[in-house]
């Protein structure tokens, strides 16, 4: 199913992206998020502001891939696949191709992840009209650690007073549980399904040992999932291939994307970071979203 590495290079070289933005494919199905339909499979930044949650030198190569012309490309690329919304962080480079994007003609629909942001910053957010604004995952869990939850109400509060609805990230299932207990007034939720936030110190207590970097265990998407199913608001999914490490092959890819579908509400999605560096992850990541949704055929090995 992928193309070969040679002959995708040749493809990029000669014409950036545009390979997975010639055809117009059938819509991915959506669900509604507010007053927007947002669909099922929602392109992710990571890869964009070099955040690979693996080594060094590839989050390097992520962030210098991604220049301001292929990040609009990319951009382009989701809207020309069926994928109608993005996620971004605050990130100048990100901005600029969502502006370059929509000159272009572009409709994408974007949701802003942040936390602290200057007035300037929020200015700029809001001009650009995201559909909602979430409460970063790193930031909440660390604020619910150290007692101070308040922190994210004050953002939803903000979030409202400026017009967008509100969201709360977090890569803790008791997090969002906690969370959707409260009387807080939020929208949505981002949901990691592992938690790449533990304690290290008590790891270490339980293993005797620790990690040298992120840990990622095979039982975390279970245990989000569960959660994902009990609240009520929609719930946005996210490292669902492990940043990367369940995505080794078309196979691969389609489990992963069957077995999210499976364990979230109806009215859920899910986020993926795409880096079409090698493959055009963008078309392949939709053909299969959009086949899983769809009940098609299992892809076998």
């Amino acid at each position: 199913m992928p193309l070969e590495r040679r002959e995708f290079l040749h493809t990029v070289a000669a014409s950036g992206l545009a390979a997975s933005a010639t055809a117009a494919p059938a819509p991915i199905p959506t669900v509604p998020l507010g007053k927007f339909q947002v669909t099922r499979l929602i392109g992710g930044y990571n890869p964009i502001g070099g955040h690979s949650h693996s080594v060094p030198k590839l989050s390097v190569i992520m962030r210098n891939w991604f220049t301001l012309e292929r990040t609009r490309d990319y951009l382009l690329a989701l809207e020309k696949n069926g994928i109608n919304t993005w996620q971004a962080s605050i990130d100048p480079k990100a901005f600029q191709a969502l502006r370059l994007a929509r000159e272009a003609g572009s409709k994408l629909q974007w949701i802003c992840l942040m936390n602290d942001a200057t007035d300037a910053q929020w200015k700029e957010i809001i001009d650009l009209k995201p559909i909602a604004v979430v409460h970063h995952g790193g930031v909440t869990d660390r604020l619910y650690r150290a007692g101070q939850q308040r922190k994210i109400r004050d953002f939803i509060d903000r979030a409202h007073d400026l017009g967008v609805m509100a969201g709360v990230s977090s890569h803790v299932p008791e997090h969002i549980a906690l969370t959707e207990n409260s009387s807080w007034t939020h929208d949505l939720y981002m949901t990691c399904f592992y938690n790449v936030v533990r304690d290290m110190e008590k790891v270490r207590e339980s293993l005797g040992d620790a990690p040298v970097d992120e840990l990622y265990l095979s039982k975390d998407p279970e245990k989000m999932t569960a959660v994902v199913r009990q609240v009520k608001r929609p719930c946005l999914g996210f490292k669902i291939f492990a940043a990367g490490r369940l995505s080794t092959n078309a196979g691969a890819i389609e489990r992963s994307f069957r077995y999210a579908y499976s364990k979230i509400k109806p009215g859920d999605a899910v986020i993926v970071g795409m880096f079409p560096i090698v493959t055009d992850e963008v078309a392949e990541d939709a053909s299969i979203a959009r086949k899983v949704l769809g009940g098609g055929p299992v892809i076998s090995g």
